[in-house]
């Protein structure tokens, strides 16, 4: 076993297997928190939450629970907009990306 220390800049980089994933699990974490604080600001019960959503009671329990894994981006950018959020991608290049190979240059 190695006692090499690993340093990451986020939470999903230390968990994610690729950084496709790492930016994945990011996008869908801000989206959850951004809902809940939506839920929390409405004071919604999560059956009111769910009624509202469209969603069952126990899905409100997991988003409001954090359980990422439950939940795709597709799916939080949906009840984001349910509970008037506007959703923006913001794309940028990491200084440290590597050039894709064959690139031709």
């Amino acid at each position: 076993m190695s006692d090499e220390v690993q340093s990451f800049t986020n939470v999903w980089d230390a968990i994610a297997d690729t950084p496709e994933e790492a930016a994945n699990l990011r996008a869908r974490a801000d989206l959850i928190l951004a809902v809940g604080s939506r839920l929390t600001e409405f004071g919604w019960s999560q059956t009111t939450a769910a009624r509202n959503l469209g969603i069952t009671q126990p899905r409100v329990s997991d988003l409001i629970c954090g359980k990422i894994s439950k939940f795709s981006l597709d799916t939080l950018v949906n009840l984001a907009a349910r509970v008037g959020l506007r959703t923006q991608l913001v794309i940028t290049a990491d200084a440290d990306a590597p050039h894709p190979v064959g690139s031709g240059s």
